[in-house]
């Protein structure tokens, strides 16, 4: 009988966990930024994403694709201040890893390895290189060669 109760109780707990799984998928990240035109400027020229539609229709927001029905969009609606560390950021894969830190070197736009050495590429164990850098607000971004070690 025991065992019956406890299977009871153990079939409706896992029943229950996979009716509360909502199967989410990534979406967007939205950045408060100071100055919106600089930071589209950034977004655009520095990592090349493509503009799309602000689908609000607000000023003071604008809207890039990350591909694969993925969005960044920047808001320069809210004037509170933002704390930003390198713990906080978020990632983005690239095929040319390589020719995208030379792209940087040719800008001079800094980078760094996790550490914080500039110009510094970081290579974790798995054998995937990593660089660090910032965009005009300070907000931190890591482009990695996963896929491409």
């Amino acid at each position: 009988m025991k065992k019956m109760t406890l299977f009871l109780i153990v079939f409706t707990f896992f029943g229950i966990v996979k009716a509360q799984n909502t199967n989410f998928t990534f979406n967007h990240i939205a950045l408060s930024v100071k100055d919106v035109e600089q930071s589209a400027t950034f977004y655009k020229k520095v990592l090349q994403l493509q503009e799309i539609t602000n689908k609000t229709k607000m000023d003071g927001i604008r809207w890039f694709s990350l591909g694969e029905g993925k969005e960044l969009h920047l808001m320069s609606l809210l004037k509170e201040p933002v704390t930003i560390n390198k713990a906080v950021h978020f990632a983005l894969t690239t095929s040319n890893f390589d020719a995208f830190v030379k792209t940087l070197e040719t800008k001079n736009i800094p980078y760094s390895d996790w550490p914080g050495t500039p110009n510094k590429v970081n290579l974790r164990a798995d054998g995937i290189k990593q660089i660090y850098l910032q965009d005009p607000n300070g907000y931190w971004i890591e482009v990695n060669s996963v896929g491409n070690k």
